[in-house]
């Protein structure tokens, strides 16, 4: 069996979008996947399976959490041997970039294409820069950002499927689960 992590988007966000993630848990042992373990009330869960296909995984996921909870549901998955790869990459990208107040990795769920890639990259501003790497975006915040900012880039809108995390998440989710 292969452990894969899966990230929500979009949950426990308010009133109508609520997925307590002991019920994550249990839609995902539903489907037969095994080891199910959930991290925080924010989307990440970690299962084992036998399936191999990211794209079968996902839609599976998708699937089983739209009719549980009424509304859709996108989940980005990656396989553990992914995800340590792309841990290990992030803590890189923030060492090397000094000074940052905050280092945001988007999650997405398929590549960019190289004009959405240079797109994306080009949100520069004073404060910040994303950087795109495989299926991965980090935005990478001075100080000086807006603290609070849902987008301070406003490159969000152009990644597609994403769900982000911090850097502090992502290095603890690959250290438990990777």
């Amino acid at each position: 069996m292969a452990t894969h992590l899966a990230f929500l988007r979009a949950i426990n966000l308010g009133a109508k979008r609520v997925f307590p993630k002991g019920d994550i848990r249990r839609v995902v042992e539903s489907l037969g996947f095994e080891n199910v373990e959930t991290h925080i009330n924010t989307g990440n869960v970690r299962f084992e399976t036998r399936m191999r296909s990211r794209a079968r995984i996902e839609a599976a996921l998708e699937h089983a959490f739209a009719a549980d909870r009424g509304f859709e549901v996108p989940t980005i998955v990656y396989s553990a041997r992914e995800f340590a790869a792309l841990a290990a990459e992030a803590q890189a990208i923030s060492a090397a970039h000094h000074g940052l107040a905050r280092h945001y990795v988007y999650l997405l769920k398929d590549p960019l294409a190289e004009e959405q890639r240079r797109s994306v990259e080009a949100a520069t501003t004073g404060h910040g820069r994303m950087l795109i790497r495989d299926r991965a975006a980090h935005a990478l915040l001075g100080p000086g950002y807006q603290d609070g900012t849902v987008d301070p880039l406003g490159a969000a809108k152009l990644l597609g499927v994403a769900t982000n995390r911090n850097l502090n998440v992502i290095t603890t989710l690959a250290a438990k689960w990777c």
